[in-house]
């Protein structure tokens, strides 16, 4: 992936002095921000449908796998409800940034379950999906940006 680009653009003041410039943060590149927005799209269908729907509908798989965590029925709606607003929120442009970052915090609690609750069977997937979180987190930076700039002004 390329970082996010530096441009030169003359102020309006430069017409007085030609050395007077200021710098621009540009986002990706195109093809960049092609491939990251299909990987958001890939991820949150991901997210959506084959994690956070058996969740959500209680299928006896993850009803069985949330009863040897030992939360109960609770923590497996929860968690399901926070995969799927997470998936939504990879699709929003502003919100895709900071989505990206919660469920890398997710990503490491399954980490985390997997390790201690199923000794490690399964720990890869986790980390797998913290990296692809973490790249979207990344590359969409300026979005995150954005939005606390956002929030910001509204408080």
């Amino acid at each position: 992936m390329s970082e996010a680009t530096s441009t030169t653009v003359p102020t309006a003041s430069a017409a007085v002095s030609p050395s007077t410039t200021a710098t621009v943060q540009a986002g990706p590149s195109r093809r960049t921000d092609i491939t990251v927005r299909t990987l958001q799209i890939v991820l949150a269908l991901f997210m959506a449908i084959p994690s956070a729907g058996p969740k959500l509908v209680g299928h006896s798989s993850a009803a069985e796998t949330f009863d040897a965590i030992g939360f109960g029925d609770w923590f497996m709606y929860l968690t399901g409800a926070l995969e799927l607003a997470g998936a939504v929120a990879l699709l929003i442009p502003i919100l895709s940034g900071v989505s990206a970052i919660a469920l890398i915090g997710l990503m490491i609690g399954a980490f985390i379950t997997q390790m201690t609750v199923f000794d490690g069977e399964n720990a890869l997937t986790p980390v797998i999906f913290l990296a692809l979180f973490a790249v979207v987190a990344w590359v969409r930076r300026q979005k995150t940006v954005e939005l606390v700039a956002l929030v910001r002004r509204r408080v």
